[in-house]
Parts: C-alpha cells; sequence; structure tokens
C-alpha cells in the first residue's frame, strides 16, 4: 500500500524469542509503546484505520465513516472487521447506485470511491485462507465501484490493461484534461499490500492537480493481479516496468522525454530496482526508500549472527524455526498479518518460506549504483522498521540524487508520511516539477 509500515515485522522478529540458537541470542527492539486512539492493544487493526482516515485526504474515506466502522469491530477479531467493513460498504454503493439512476453523478461518484476502498479493507486480513469466498467477493467488489466511480471524474478515468508476459497486468490512466497534448507522466507503482485503485488517493489525483498524466498499475503480487491470476510477487522489477513503459509510451499523450516512476512503501524497492535496468525513465521516487527489504525482515538480529540465520531459512527443515515462527504469529498481531500475506503475494507455504523469499529483494551488488536518472529518496523519522534504510539507499546511489526527510514535528513522520499525504506530495511532485523542467 501503500502509504503504511510495510510489513513491521522487523521488529515483530525480537518480540518472540527464537529457539533456534541464531535468532535466540538476538537482542533486538520490542514493538515500540502504542500512542494509538483505538484498537490499543492490536497495532494491526490501529495502522489500518489509520490508513483508512488517510484515505480522506483525496476522497477515499469519510473521518466519521471510520470511526462508525471501528465501533462495530472486536480488536483482533478478522471476521468482525470484514463484517463492518463490508456491511458498510453494501451500504454506500448501493447507494451510489441509486443516486446513478437519478442522475445524481458526482454524489454518485463519492459513495463508490468510498464503497471501493472499504471493500479492499475488509478482506485485509483473511489471505491466510485465499479460497475464502470473502476474499473473491471484496476484490471484485473493490473494483467495480471504483470503476463505476472512473467515468464520473472530469475527465474519465480510464481503466487499461497493460500486456504482460501472455495475460495483463491492471491498472488506470489519469489525465487532467482531454487536449491529448503529450505531458509529462508518472508510473505510479503501490507496494506489498495497496491496490491500483488505492493509488488515487495515494499519488495518482496530487500528480492530476499539477498537470500531470498518471499511469498507476498493480504488477505481480500486488491486488489485481495476485486475485486474479495468482501472480506473485518477483524480484527483478524491471521485468514488470518494462512493459508498462512500453504501454506508455504508444500513447500520443506521454512524452516519451519526461516519464517518471513513483513507487510507494515496498515500492521504494521495486521503483530503484527497476530504474537501474530501465534507461528510457526521466525520474525515480523512492517513498520511503528501501535498499535490502530481506535485511530489514531481519532487524534486532545481531549482523554477526545472521549467516547462522540465513542458514536456517534456506535448509530443507528447521522444525523449531517454524514453531517459533507460528508462535510469534500467535502472539503478535504485527507478524500474523505479515506472515499470512507474505505466504500469499510471495506464493510459499510457510513462514519461513516466506522470509526466505524476502532475501532475494535488495539493490546490493551494484544494482543501485547503475540506477542513472535523477532519483529521490524519501525518509520519514518514525519508519522505525525501515531505519537506516533510505539513507543506505541514498548513499549507494552515484546518480544526480536527493533525500527528502519528514519529521514526526510536523506530523509527517510515519513511515510514508501516513496522514501528511497534501504535505508529502506538495515536496515530492515539486522536486519532481523542478527536475523535469
Amino acid at each position: 500500500m501503500n502509504r503504511r509500515t510495510l510489513l513491521q515485522l522487523g521488529a515483530a522478529l525480537s518480540v518472540v524469542p527464537m529457539a533456534h540458537e541464531a535468532l535466540a541470542q538476538s537482542a533486538g527492539p520490542t514493538v515500540p509503546h502504542s500512542d494509538a486512539l483505538l484498537f490499543q492493544d492490536d497495532p494491526q487493526f490501529w495502522y489500518e484505520t489509520v490508513r483508512l482516515f488517510g484515505a480522506a485526504e483525496y476522497g477515499g474515506a469519510l473521518f466519521g465513516e471510520v470511526v462508525a466502522i471501528a465501533q462495530k469491530i472486536t480488536s483482533g477479531d478478522y471476521d468482525s472487521w470484514y463484517d463492518a467493513n463490508n456491511a458498510f460498504a453494501d451500504r454506500i454503493a448501493g447507494e451510489a447506485e441509486a443516486q446513478l439512476k437519478k442522475g445524481h453523478r458526482i454524489s454518485a461518484r463519492d459513495n463508490y470511491l468510498r464503497a471501493s476502498n472499504y471493500y479492499r479493507s475488509s478482506e485485509f486480513f483473511l489471505h491466510a485462507n485465499p479460497d475464502d469466498p470473502r476474499v473473491k467477493r471484496a476484490y471484485e467488489r473493490s473494483t467495480a465501484c471504483y470503476r463505476a466511480a472512473a467515468p464520473l471524474f472530469a475527465p474519465t478515468i480510464e481503466p487499461i490493461e497493460i500486456p504482460y508476459e501472455g495475460t495483463t497486468l491492471p491498472g488506470y490512466f489519469h489525465s487532467p484534461d482531454t487536449s491529448g497534448r503529450p505531458r509529462p507522466t508518472v508510473l505510479l507503482n503501490n507496494g506489498f499490500d495497496g491496490s491500483a485503485e488505492e493509488m488515487h488517493w495515494n499519488g495518482a489525483r496530487a500528480a492530476v492537480e499539477r498537470g500531470y498524466n498518471v499511469l498507476v498499475f498493480d504488477g505481480p503480487g500486488q491486488f489485481g493481479p495476485v486475485h486474479r491470476q495468482g501472480l506473485h510477487f518477483r524480484p527483478d522489477w524491471e521485468k514488470v516496468v518494462t512493459p508498462v513503459l512500453d504501454f506508455a509510451l504508444k500513447r500520443s499523450d506521454v512524452d516519451p522525454r519526461k516519464v517518471a516512476l513513483y513507487g510507494v512503501s515496498f515500492g521504494g524497492y521495486l521503483a530503484p530496482r527497476a530504474a537501474a535496468f530501465e534507461l528510457r525513465l526521466a525520474a525515480c521516487i523512492a517513498d520511503d526508500g528501501v535498499y535490502d527489504y530481506g535485511v530489514a525482515q531481519l532487524i534486532g538480529i545481531p549482523e554477526a549472527l545472521r549467516p547462522q540465520v540465513l542458514e536456517a531459512l534456506a535448509a530443507p527443515t528447521a522444525p523449531q524455526l517454524d514453531a517459533r515462527l507460528e508462535q510469534m504469529m500467535k502472539a503478535n498481531s504485527v507478524a500474523r498479518w505479515a506472515f499470512t500475506h507474505g505466504i500469499y503475494v510471495m506464493g510459499v507455504k510457510t513462514p519461513r518460506a516466506y522470509l526466505a523469499a524476502a532475501q532475494a529483494y535488495h539493490l546490493r551488488d551494484g544494482i543501485a549504483e547503475r540506477i542513472k536518472c535523477p532519483t529521490l529518496v524519501c525518509e520519514a523519522e518514525k519508519d522505525l522498521f525501515f531505519e537506516g534504510q533510505a539513507k543506505q539507499l541514498f548513499d549507494h546511489l552515484t546518480c544526480p540524487k536527493t533525500m527528502l526527510k519528514f519529521t514526526d514535528a510536523e506530523g509527517a513522520g510515519p513511515h510514508c508520511e501516513v496522514g501528511a499525504s497534501r504535505l508529502a506530495f506538495a515536496r515530492i511532485y515539486d522536486w519532481l516539477d523542478e527536475t523535469l523542467a
């Protein structure tokens, strides 16, 4: 997604002592004291609630609606999370349909947009069982509501299908007007658990307001492809971005000299990885920057012990470690979601296999140094779970580069500046304006 802590797994790894010798010796940090206003005993539920609050900045939620939904949820209860979000989405989607029939296009547009987000949120915690019919229904309703809202915007938001390895990737093309003249264009790449629809308020409309085209897409492992085709994440993300860029450059309204790639959350790894090999990009934005995603999952484990940990992750069997990971999922709400979702989007079978797969997602071995285009690296002060990752990425870049820091004092300290989107987008797109000029 987007603007959320990408797998708050690093901190969670140190909550429960591991049976494996190397992990057992870890003395890493614990999950910080919660300052949550709701769901104080479940930081994952609180973060997802903040995520909904933040969507209100560009019409993806209403504060009062989110509070009403939260009041019907039992902390830690995934079924109640689904029921509350789904029921609310059903109600306002029905209201939107009635409004549209009566010609109330703006009212219908706004309700469809929020319904899309609440449907998306409803299935967020259900991925331990991908065959649960609620998962399919929520995905289909979320995308259907967004596609019902899209033609009600002026100009129309255009649903697209991008050719990719014998199938297609879903996305949307946003434009500020209908002139058709070539414009600077942002390829907007979401993260580990967001959706192309959700990127409407996570960067797309902010760019449109500033005169950019925006091509939003879901790649393998992300919302559309994992639900529709069972496609899983891949570390060589340039193999995803190149066909997306090819698709964009066939449009007459895209200026081929001014195409930027903007990656949010896990996209802070995916976008720089693609930019290292796709040299037609005019700029790259990593928000927040990630240099080594695999290492970030092992934070709290002393560096000297990591080779032993990696050996255990890659071993054919490690029953003690498997048991401890399962125990951690029961003890920690963040780990519970992170592992189940990681298994789902990486296409693996166990928490240990997910951690092993994560080690392939890095910009080491000269990959970061291959990037040639101007690159903006964002760093949020309170991004405790990727602490130091943005600076590592920045330090390894040899291209023209800028570091943009966001602080807690200005209300923009959390990962990806969640809750301070308009402040963040102002600075990010100002940088892009000046860079592409």
